[in-house]
Formats: C-alpha cells, sequence, structure tokens
C-alpha cells in the first residue's frame, strides 16, 4: 500500500505562558483564539487548516529529555519563523510594533512580488508579515 501524504497540521512554539502569547498574537496580529488547555500549558489560535500553538517550557520537557532551547529575546532569532500573511503589510507591522514587537526589517518588496517585513516577538519568536504570494 503507498504512504498516504502528510499535511501540516500544527505549529507549537515553546514559551513561558500560553495563555498569554495566545492573547498577545489576538491583540498583535489580529489572530482568533481557539483553544487553551484547563491547565494552561497549551493555547492556541484559529489560523485555518493549520492551527498555531503555544505550548509551556515546561510541557516540552515532559515530551523528551532536555526539553527545547528557550528562545532568546536578543540576538539572531531561532532557526523557524511564523510567517502571517496580511494584504497592507505596513499596517500590520505598525500594528506588531504598537503591540510590543522589536523590528527585525521593516516591510520592503520583494523580488517575487511580495512585501515583507519581520519582527520578534516578545516571547523570542521570529515572525515575518508577508502579502499573499
Amino acid at each position: 500500500m503507498p504512504d498516504a501524504p502528510m499535511s501540516l497540521g500544527w505549529v507549537i512554539v515553546y514559551v513561558d505562558d500560553p495563555p498569554a502569547a495566545r492573547e498577545f498574537y489576538m491583540r498583535a496580529f489580529g489572530l482568533q483564539g481557539g483553544f487553551v488547555a484547563p491547565s494552561d500549558t497549551y493555547a492556541e489560535l484559529d489560523t485555518g487548516a493549520t492551527r498555531l500553538g503555544f505550548a509551556a517550557y515546561t510541557l516540552g520537557e515532559g515530551n523528551f529529555a532536555g526539553g527545547v532551547e528557550h528562545a532568546a529575546l536578543d540576538g539572531r532569532p531561532p532557526n523557524v519563523e511564523i510567517a502571517l500573511v496580511a494584504e497592507d503589510v505596513d499596517a500590520a507591522y505598525a500594528r506588531a510594533l504598537e503591540a510590543g514587537c522589536s523590528s527585525l526589517a521593516a516591510p520592503t518588496d520583494k523580488p517575487q512580488g511580495q512585501r515583507v517585513g519581520y519582527v520578534r516577538d516578545p516571547f523570542g519568536t521570529l515572525v515575518e508579515l508577508a502579502t499573499p504570494l
């Protein structure tokens, strides 16, 4: 029997306070809330077919020995980014900065026809803001 194709179900970002991260993303990026675990160790956003979740570092430590690396608030961002699509990237970028993100690169036009900017959220996560491709 051939292998069934896989699909991306969710992306999880590890943070100290998942409900606070969820609330921040709702405020900063206009995303809609979703499930929050009663223990507050996991919270997610309704972002369409693929969910964006936030899990407590302690939850990650329980998944495998050593857990995950804590995201830094300065220096080079981690090797994964969350890409959020918006028609008006300049407005999304300004809203993100006003909400508490730090600027990594102001919006600019890319050769592929997109307008793209980069911010770091207050939890250390790299966020790309881009027009649709």
